[in-house]
């Protein structure tokens, strides 16, 4: 048994039309080089965080925490901010003032994280 795989330009035969080996790539659109849409994606909600840093406390001491406490993260002053998108980590920024008068902040991307391929599967 053969396990070369050919084209499908290559399995048509001579005497039939182009269209027959495009048979399987879905519905034909008005033009061959038009962009795939995403219409029905682009309204779907996800959760983006933005995650500062984490610390590890006894519930005493979490039962204790009130208006103005402080408390102490694991990132320094400075380091990436992590930006998770549902819960998986996508890239990673710096926080920036967007506007002072408001004390609103922003995040700039400053590395976008290459997921794994076994990531995409699951």
């Amino acid at each position: 048994m053969d396990d070369t795989f050919q084209p499908l330009s290559d399995l048509s035969e001579p005497d039939s039309e182009p269209e027959a080996a495009t048979a399987f790539a879905g519905p034909a659109s008005p033009t061959p080089a038009s962009p795939p849409r995403y219409d029905a994606i682009l309204s779907i909600p996800v959760t983006v965080q933005v995650v500062l840093g984490g610390t590890t406390m006894p519930v005493s001491s979490l039962m204790k925490l009130g208006r103005g406490a402080v408390v102490s993260l694991d990132q320094k002053v400075g380091d990436p901010v992590n930006i998770v998108v549902n819960g998986r980590t996508i890239a990673r920024g710096e926080v920036v003032v967007v506007d002072e008068e408001t004390a609103r902040y922003g995040v700039s991307l400053t590395e976008i994280v290459a997921s794994s391929r076994d990531d995409r599967v699951a």
